[in-house]
């Protein structure tokens, strides 16, 4: 993971040090002391990777050679304790490639240093931990006395306070961040104390493998490295002697980012916090044995998966706020408001769709819990407009708040909600400021960037004072920085509604691909592109970058007011790519005279014409983060730039100069911008949220672009762009379930008790028919990849399947799968299939009531047999032997109890069917077997597609889970699975890649055997 490190100290002649001979082993280079007639020759030590003297404005040229610069600095120092030269010493993150680490270092010297009248020698290490890890950091030596063409002046006082350390520390982790973010790595690093974060462990030193090799030498800089190393072990020992008494303290730090986590990286944390073997071994059996160290039982990749206490806790805390929130009645608006501020959006020419409309009703409904799933481009900030107009009508007051600032920027000149930052809030809150009320509207953009601890905190303390939470994001971007995912996992319990009608293209076909690229069938998207002309492969990468830019350059000669951007994966392809295009452009004729200016990222030519794109926010400037526009005048000075929505914007490079050519960026950079064509590059660091953002931002046109050297076959690109890396939460697991750990704690295992409950509440008679499930039961960390708790009920027609299929199926409200009053008449079928569904679930309310009860004997309490005797009768009355099939269905899979009380019966009603067939004899003949398979498969395809066409994602995205459980079933049975061999063509398998069969369903349909957080077999 990334380890946040940035240390800073002085050189000195007190200390007995040597500004030359400190640079010389920096730099693993041959210096010679001019002031002792000495040479200090470090050119053979390792790791160093790159080197540099980086020089602000007016210093003398001269000192870009090394030599001369800190002999220089040797010859003005004339007292024997002289400081000599300022180091700061960071760790770069080590998911970072070395030019990608370069790049990240100069970019943090030249804005934080080097802008500032210091001179940086910069040298970055990349070297190796004994289990051969990558060790990357940095050190900048710096001068500490202003500059001119004549040389040295006094010393800069302010460079010297503690509040500018503070500043360094801050100004790192936030662009570290940001350039993780833009290559979307997931990994990020906290500027802040270990005890600000709230662990209680020591910040330890970096240090690398040549330093340690060099103790005892006798040498100045060796000394000094030597000890630094000793200082690191002294560290490492105090804080693995710390893990030792109490491991929490391990299990706090590891979770800081992450719900759960493996044995690997439960070592990765033991070697760094521990000297030698022995302590190694120590450290790693302390967290192994710690009493609040959950095991969730092997991952999708085999792998053990970990989690603690405390964050499952803290997951239940928040689930618990949620399900009060939306139990509650209290902010209601009523028809005649709404109708109001709709009325007064279409004085502004504003029309809302359908779905903005549900999702108007929705958060406007009266209900304190409000969630809003809305897809790139449908438009999420002008309904939260059209919602804030009705909350005020109302008397409601309505606040806005989300992760980031720009992002409460957004929110708020979107919608005119007054926003801040969820940190800001939660500070006022500390002081007893600006606390919520039950009058209180709070709207949180972005929902799904925000951690599990800090949404846990906002909805209880929203759910402690009766206040209102409307959530809004998208899940499929960008994640959590802290750990979990926890708007994901609320809107898979708690239902909402989701804007799924794509308004940024054009054309009904493109779309359908952004709905697609959505909803995780990237390969369906590509494919829908690649009919139209519109995906390309070359030989390599070269080629087709090369490619990429000749088709840009015709279509912006052919359609020169188009607007259109170059996206790619990486900042050395953003380069490179914006270098070939400006080529592109000066060989038209299409740029002025170039002026080279010193910008944030370096040295950059721009001229008159250029395309240039805005780094930071500036709101003096009125620009963002993102913000493009062409060059209208640049001179060394200044640079007026005409903004892509008409705005000219003046300003000084040495007050702004967070800029850079603009034809090509960043995914990253990429998130919420709309233009009319886009162009992308494909590289292997692309994953299924990158793809949805690259290819979802034109209007009128996208082309992908890839070469055969990254993409050997069109499956190696679609399986590439799919990668799926959102954040799980420990919930995902079914062994996390409260029920089990009560149990647990007792001394019994929650396969026991199941087991007895089960034996306890099934009649005499039924006993010999399940014995043999009972024997075999699986407890709910058994379920498969995919089973997790959470799955919305769909639109599909359970009533009707909990019966008996062919029914039509019934309307139902969007994201809550009950079926929606109208004031049509219902008739008698629909009636029934009400009624079945509504015993299904009260039956299994009632069993999960008996297996929560904690009795000492584990049987229900009078009061509980009886309604569970009731809820079997009412069952029998709408579905003969529906609760028997229901009970044996959940010998088999008991975490289906408590998923089918809370009205999620998707996978029951498949669970029924089966049951179904096993009682009647439908399915113990091979071949019956097999056909019943292929006909459950196409009747679950058809309805996803007639979903899909009517624009009913939320249903759509829960028979693509029904199909996924039925895929991952096949892995339990090997026989059917034999049988189903000669079936291919008629479950729609097209390609052929070698899997077991159950993989080929899943990849032939695009979707995914769960999220690979379920537990293994």
């Amino acid at each position: 993971m990334a380890i946040y490190h940035l240390h800073v100290k002085v050189i000195g002649r007190k200390a007995g040090s040597s500004a030359v001979a400190s640079a010389a082993y920096r730099s693993a280079s041959r210096l010679r002391d001019q002031r002792i007639e000495r040479t200090h020759d470090f050119s053979a030590k390792r790791g160093v990777v790159h080197s540099e003297v980086m020089l602000p404005d007016n210093a003398p040229d001269a000192w870009s050679d090394r030599e001369r610069l800190w002999n220089d600095v040797e010859a003005f120092e004339v007292r024997k304790d002289a400081q000599l030269a300022r180091e700061v010493e960071f760790a770069l993150p080590r998911e970072l490639s070395q030019a990608q680490g370069i790049e990240l270092a100069r970019d943090f010297v030249q804005a934080e240093f080097v802008s500032q009248g210091m001179v940086a020698d910069l040298n970055v290490h990349w070297d190796r931990a004994e289990d051969g890890s990558p060790k990357p950091h940095a050190h900048v030596m710096l001068t500490m006395r202003s500059v001119d063409v004549n040389g040295f002046g006094p010393k800069v006082r302010d460079w010297n306070q503690t509040e500018l350390v503070e500043r360094w520390r801050e100004q790192w982790a936030e662009l570290a961040n940001e350039r993780l973010a833009e290559l979307d790595i997931d990994a990020r690093i906290d500027h802040r104390s270990l005890e600000a974060q709230g662990i209680a462990l020591e910040p330890q030193t970096q240090i690398g493998a040549p330093a340690q090799r060099i103790e005892g030498s006798g040498l100045d800089a060796a000394n000094l490295e030597a000890d630094r190393a000793e200082l690191h072990r002294e560290i490492a020992r105090n804080n693995g002697a710390r893990i030792i008494a109490d491991p929490s303290v391990a299990l706090d730090a590891i979770t800081h980012q992450q719900s759960t986590f493996t044995r690997k990286d439960m070592a990765k944390f033991s070697h760094r916090h521990s000297d030698g073997m022995d302590q190694f071994n120590a450290v790693m059996a302390a967290i192994s044995n710690a009493p609040d160290l959950v095991e969730l039982g092997k991952d999708g990749r085999g792998e053990d998966r970990f989690t603690t206490r405390q964050m499952i806790e803290t997951e239940q805390r928040l689930h618990r706020a949620a399900e009060r929130m939306a139990g509650q009645e209290r902010h209601a608006v009523s028809d005649a408001q709404r109708e109001t501020a709709l009325a007064l959006a279409a004085q502004r020419g504003l029309a809302l769709s359908g779905e903005q409309t549900d999702a108007l009703d929705h958060i406007t409904d009266g209900r304190g819990l409000g969630v809003v799933v809305g897809f790139a481009g449908t438009g999420k900030s002008a309904m939260l407009g059209v919602a804030r107009q009705a909350w005020a009508a109302a008397g409601y007051e309505v606040r806005g708040a989300a992760l980031s600032g720009i992002a409460a920027e957004n929110l708020e000149s979107g919608s005119g909600i007054s926003s801040r930052t969820i940190a800001s809030m939660e500070h006022r809150w500390g002081q007893g400021r600006d606390l919520l009320t039950a009058r209180d509207v709070l709207v949180i953009d972005e929902a799904g960037m925000v951690g599990t601890r800090q949404l846990e905190r906002v909805l209880s303390h929203a759910a402690d004072v009766g206040a209102k939470i409307v959530l809004v994001g998208d899940p499929q971007q960008l994640q959590a920085i802290e750990a979990g995912a926890a708007f994901r996992s609320i809107h898979e319990r708690h239902g909402g509604v989701e804007i799924g009608e794509v308004r940024r293209q054009r054309e009904d076909w493109q779309r359908d691909a952004t709905r697609n690229l959505a909803t995780g069938r990237i390969g369906a998207a590509i494919s829908a592109y690649d009919v139209q002309g519109m995906v390309h492969q070359a030989a390599s990468r070269g080629e087709a970058r090369s490619n990429l830019v000749e088709r840009w350059d015709r279509d912006r000669q052919a359609e020169p007011k188009a607007s259109r951007i170059i996206l790619t994966h990486t900042n050395d392809e953003v380069r490179a790519l914006n270098q070939a295009a400006r080529e592109r452009m000066r060989a038209a004729g299409d740029l002025g005279d170039d002026v080279q200016v010193d910008v944030e990222r370096g040295a950059r030519s721009f001229a008159s014409g250029d395309r240039v794109m805005f780094l930071r926010n500036e709101r003096g400037l009125g620009v963002k983060n993102g913000t493009l526009g062409t060059v209208e005048e640049v001179s060394v000075q200044s640079m007026t730039v005409r903004t892509d929505d008409g705005r000219s914007v003046r300003f000084d490079l040495k007050d702004y100069a967070h800029i850079d050519h603009g034809y090509a960026a960043t995914i990253h950079k990429a998130q919420g911008m709309t233009v009319d064509r886009t162009h992308v590059l494909a590289t292997p660091g692309m994953d299924a949220q990158g793809s949805y953002v690259a290819l979802s931002r034109h209007r009128d046109r996208m082309d992908l672009h890839s070469g055969s050297d990254d993409f050997a076959t069109r499956e190696r690109l679609v399986r590439t762009l799919s990668r799926d890396r959102a954040k799980d939460m420990a919930s995902d697991y079914e062994q996390a379930d409260p029920a089990q750990s009560y149990a647990e704690r007792r001394g019994i295992t929650f396969r026991e008790r199941v087991v007895e409950i089960v034996r306890r509440i099934v009649p005499e008679k039924l006993r010999d028919r399940i014995g043999e499930l009972v024997d075999g039961l699986r407890s709910p960390g058994d379920a498969e990849p995919g089973q997790e708790r959470g799955h919305r009920p769909g639109r599909e027609d359970v009533g009707a399947q909990v019966g008996d299929a062919g029914h039509t199926p019934e309307r139902k409200t969007p994201g809550t799968g009950a079926p929606r009053e109208t004031d049509a008449p219902v008739d008698l079928e629909a009636a029934l299939r009400s009624a079945r569904t509504k015993a299904l679930v009260r039956h299994a309310r009632a069993l999960d009531t008996i297996m929560r009860s904690g009795d000492a004997d584990r049987q229900g309490s009078p009061e509980q047999m009886r309604e569970l005797g009731d809820a079997r009768s009412a069952f029998e009355k709408v579905r003969p032997h529906g609760w028997r099939d229901a009970e044996a269905a959940y010998v088999k899979n008991p975490a289906l109890v408590r998923e089918t009380g809370a009205g999620r019966v998707n996978r029951i009603v498949l669970a029924l069917q089966l049951e179904t067939e096993i009682r009647t004899g439908l399915d113990t003949d091979p071949g019956r077997r097999a056909d019943h398979f292929v006909e459950r498969w196409q009747k679950l395809d058809r309805m996803g597609q007639r979903q899909y066409q009517a624009g009913d994602i939320s249903g759509y995205k829960s028979t693509r889970s029904a199909m996924s459980d039925l895929a991952k079933s096949l892995e339990r049975d090997p026989q059917l699975e034999s049988l189903l061999a000669n079936h291919k063509k008629a479950l729609g398998i097209q390609v052929e890649s070698g899997r077991r069969l159950g993989a080929e369903l899943a990849f032939n349909h695009g979707i995914g055997l769960g999220r690979g957080r379920g537990i293994g077999l």
